[in-house]
């Protein structure tokens, strides 16, 4: 166990590696200085960055070998094996087996880990961005974990931690010299973090910038550790066609200490002790480079990653430097201990958690079926499996039941996807179910697992439910690698679970409906695996779109137009990160309650205190169940301060600025008979959440109503709001 989890902290190590380091950092002193010329330098590094950067080319092309692996630093190896290889070890080590091997055997020998990779870049103004696993290997697993083939350095097209303006209360920067690389001459801009103390043990600084005086471009950039021999992180870019590309990055970072003990052959004689430090090493190598080339769209089709090989079988092709019979052993020990410790298994079943399921064999349990809770059913567990590519690559049945403990009822649904293509997303979809859900929520269909998750919250509140039970076929497509495009008939019949009637006609419909659901964002990126498309990165903006239709027809009772609309946008400026939603709803033609829209509100209709998990269209202060109306505009901005400080622990805080606000109207109110309002005025709230709260991985926000729903009551207007930090915007 204690290999799997050294493997599986190491996985993690990676996810993380592309991360801000600014979680380093632990205070701030004022009264530090940075040179005026120093901040002046990487002022118009700033300005430049996109003009330096290689995507303002036409077309251009090139190929990365990148090695990943975890050691012992060189220079300690031929001890380690000296020590290890001893006389007064044999006898203990007479005693170990296959199945209590330590990372001390191994590093005898080999690495512990190693992850080789090569890639393809391909960009046009044209097609946009395209990047083609050439191949890849990693020590241990037959499978790949396709998540971790798509990962990407911190320094390609992106601007530098270092030089960001928004971090620039972080570091202290000094102009101390000019130097020459490559012919050509670049100013040398060295740098400190902002609590940084030096002593014996201590550099100076922790790192050196290098910019060319002519281009301001960055050539080079070194940050080492604050203790010697803890790490370094080098990146450095070549000139190429008057611009600068990423060429080779090193990273060295210590993970932990590893002590070797003598044992005596007197029992009483001191044992002679060693340390020796773990690393984890990755070198990058960017070459091949190309501008311009030939656009082809047939090179640029399908999402923007795509698998070409991924056994390792044709990495020698791209190796900058062949591996050493240390690398070489490391794939044979490793993948042995694969084989014995099932690490193939336990790596997918971590690679389901990033989508939200748990993988076993030929299932894959969505976790967000487990346990929910509801102001309705109160806790509702459940369970829902869905037969994978291991099953069958083309039909993937699924099935999921479910429990209220406080409605006391039985919930299920069964289904069947059926692939067209297995290039992309493109499948039927066939299903019957018998469930609950809240009147009026705002369609959640092709959303992120995060955008869901951070909506969990959103009923907490809210007992208005209703029932429906029925059949659907659908068909989704993604027609290119920004837009998806789903397509669904029902025929549901449908039951308000609370008191109410609609137009004399009480609380029971059959509703034959169709609903088109668009999804449009351009610059996330995507991949295709045999378990499906995977969302690696969210980047914004995005549009989500659905119009619902209903029919008198197959035995329909109702006619109306139901459309929706989420707006989402980020930006980052000098003045910080803002985030922007905009949303809203119209109904058209006579539809129930539950057609209409709630307007998301999290507090309680009590006048106790309000305590609340975020939601992703939430209103912290406003009463759940309590307003409807069918038609309504709301936005959700936030703005995240360029102010980082400490409180406990090492990861660092900030502050971000919330407004939210709502409005709407309702045509006919008479048509619904039951205790409801409609919030025909604008209702607002503003709140601060305090990210990173006391160091931990939590939010804390908190919020009042401001405006025309302001009360004379402090605790209605007022509320608590925790949100999970991996959630981020």
């Amino acid at each position: 166990m204690k290999r799997v989890l050294l493997f599986l902290c190491f996985f993690m190590f990676i996810f993380g590696y592309s991360q801000s380091k600014i979680t380093s950092i632990e205070t701030v002193i004022i009264e530090d200085k940075s040179d005026p010329r120093a901040l002046e330098i990487l002022k118009k590094v700033n300005q430049l960055f996109k003009e330096n950067s290689p995507k303002t080319l036409n077309s251009y092309s090139y190929k990365s070998y990148e090695k990943v692996s975890l050691d012992i630093d060189e220079d300690s190896i031929s001890q380690f094996k000296k020590l290890f290889e001893n006389n007064l070890f044999k006898k203990k080590r007479e005693k170990d087996s296959l199945n209590n091997i330590t990372a001390r055997q191994i590093f005898s020998k080999s690495k512990l880990f190693l992850w080789e990779r090569a890639q393809e870049f391909l960009y046009s103004k044209k097609f946009g961005e395209k990047i083609n696993i050439l191949d890849n290997r990693i020590s241990g697993l037959k499978q790949p974990i396709y998540e971790m083939l798509a990962l990407q350095q911190s320094n390609r097209d992106v601007v530098p931690d270092q030089i960001k303006y928004e971090n620039r209360r972080l570091y202290r920067f000094f102009l101390t010299d000019t130097t020459e690389i490559d012919g050509r001459k670049n100013f040398v801009i060295r740098f400190r973090e902002v609590n940084y103390k030096k002593n014996d043990k201590k550099r100076k600084y922790n790192g050196a910038i290098y910019i060319d005086t002519e281009t301001y471009g960055i050539k080079k950039i070194e940050n080492f550790s604050k203790n010697k021999n803890d790490g370094i992180i080098t990146s450095t870019w070549v000139f190429y066609n008057n611009k600068w590309f990423l060429a080779q990055e090193t990273v060295k970072l210590k993970m932990s200490n590893m002590v070797l003990e003598e044992e005596s052959k007197e029992k009483h004689e001191k044992r002679n002790k060693k340390s020796f430090g773990t690393y984890a090493f990755l070198t990058s190598r960017y070459f091949d480079f190309q501008s311009p080339i030939e656009e082809n769209k047939q090179d640029f089709k399908g999402y923007t990653f795509t698998v070409k090989n991924a056994n390792g079988k044709t990495l020698n092709r791209y190796r900058t430097d062949p591996l050493t019979e240390r690398e070489t052993n490391t794939y044979a020990t490793i993948d042995s201990l694969g084989k014995i410790y099932n690490i193939d298994n336990k790596a997918q079943i971590l690679s389901g958690l990033l989508n939200g399921q748990i993988r076993v064999g030929s299932l894959d349990f969505a976790l967000d079926e487990i346990v929910n809770f509801n102001a309705y059913e109160g806790f509702r567990v459940g369970l829902k499996a869905k037969l994978n590519e291991n099953f069958n690559p083309y039909f993937s049945p699924d099935y999921y039941f479910a429990y209220g403990f406080k409605d006391d009822q039985w919930k299920y649904g069964i289904g069947l996807d059926i692939k067209t293509s297995l290039e992309k997303n493109s499948y039927f979809r066939i299903e019957h179910y018998n469930d609950v859900t809240a009147s009026g929520e705002f369609y959640r269909k092709l959303w992120s697992f995060k955008m869901r998750t951070s909506n969990y919250g959103n009923n907490l509140n809210n007992s208005r439910y209703f029932q429906f039970k029925g059949v659907s076929l659908s068909y989704t497509n993604d027609l290119t690698n920004a837009l998806t495009i789903v397509s669904t008939v029902r025929r549901n019949s449908e039951k308000a679970m609370f008191d109410y009637d609609f137009r004399d006609k009480g609380a029971a419909f059959d509703n034959f409906n169709t609903l088109i659901t668009l999804k449009y964002s351009p610059n996330s990126t995507n991949i295709m695996t045999p378990q499906g498309k995977s969302l690696l990165d969210q980047k914004f903006h995005e549009i989500y779109l659905n119009y619902e239709q209903s029919y008198k027809l197959f035995g329909g009772d109702l006619n109306y137009s139901r459309f929706d609309l989420l707006f989402l946008y980020n930006l980052k400026t000098i003045l910080g990160t803002t985030g922007f939603r905009l949303y809203g709803g119209m109904v058209f033609g006579a539809a129930p309650i539950w057609k209409n829209f709630t307007m998301n509100g999290l507090a309680s209709t009590r006048n106790d205190f309000n305590f609340n998990l975020t939601s992703y269209l939430g209103f912290a202060t406003l009463e759940g169940g309590k307003y409807y109306n069918d038609k309504f505009v709301a936005y959700y901005f936030t703005h995240k301060l360029p102010w980082y400080f400490k409180s406990f622990g090492q990861n660092i805080s900030s502050l971000d600025f919330v407004l939210r606000g709502t409005i709407g109207d309702m045509k006919h109110p008479e048509y619904h008979d039951f205790r409801y309002r409609t919030l025909n005025r604008l209702y607002q709230e503003v709140g601060l959440e305090w990210n990173n709260f006391l160091s931990s991985y939590f939010n804390l926000g908190l919020f009042y109503r401001v405006g025309y729903y302001t009360t004379s009551n402090f605790k209605q207007n007022f509320a608590i709001q925790f949100k999970l930090k991996l959630l981020e915007f």
